[in-house]
């Protein structure tokens, strides 16, 4: 398992902020990166970035780049803005899944929804699909809302870790664009 390193003299987990909904592709950096701490929930980066300065937290992971769009914003401008100290870096795969409730078709969802950097990263596999696409904080938030509506022509394009959390059905794996679409994280401090 890959992870980013833990002090050996520190046997208390710590809080790690990141943001998204639980199931987001942050989250499940977090928990792969560093098991032994806590994941805390911010809806915003820049409230990710506000519990390390406050203290409410000990650290955050932030994405920063990403292979196939570039920089991602604003999470990019905060973290060189931040003054934080960067503890390290790692490149995560992304693999984003189409999800619906129980029952749902395919071929009847009029609707996807999802953060706007999930949805660049699909947007050619997107265009061949006749669907509205609804924008939302993200991903894993999407698949929530999606799950909570319990609407059958209401889909989210999320981490297959949130289908697990809210309940969904997964309809369709691999949007993404690009085989190879990677996100870079870094894990900050204060």
């Amino acid at each position: 398992m890959d992870t980013i390193g833990r002090p050996e003299n520190d046997d208390a987990p710590g809080r790690v902020a990141f943001q998204g909904a639980p199931g987001a592709f942050s989250h499940e950096a977090c928990v792969a990166l560093r098991p032994w701490d806590v994941s805390v929930p911010f809806e915003t980066f820049a409230e990710a970035l506000d519990a390390v300065r406050s203290g409410d937290c000990d650290m955050a992971l932030i994405p920063i780049e990403n292979s196939t769009i570039g920089a991602v914003e604003p999470a990019a401008t905060l973290v060189r803005d931040s003054g934080f100290e960067v503890l390290a870096d790692v490149w995560r795969p992304i693999r984003h899944a189409l999800m619906a409730i129980e029952g749902a078709r395919l071929e009847a969802i009029r609707t996807i929804e999802s953060h706007p950097i999930a949805l660049d990263q699909c947007r050619r596999t997107l265009s061949t699909m006749k669907v509205d696409i609804v924008v939302a904080f993200d991903t894993a938030g999407a698949a929530r809302d999606v799950a909570a509506a319990g609407d059958m022509a209401r889909a989210a394009l999320a981490p297959m870790a949130a289908a697990e959390v809210y309940g969904l059905s997964i309809l369709r794996h691999d949007l993404q664009d690009s085989p190879d679409n990677r996100t870079r994280f870094v894990l900050l401090k204060a």
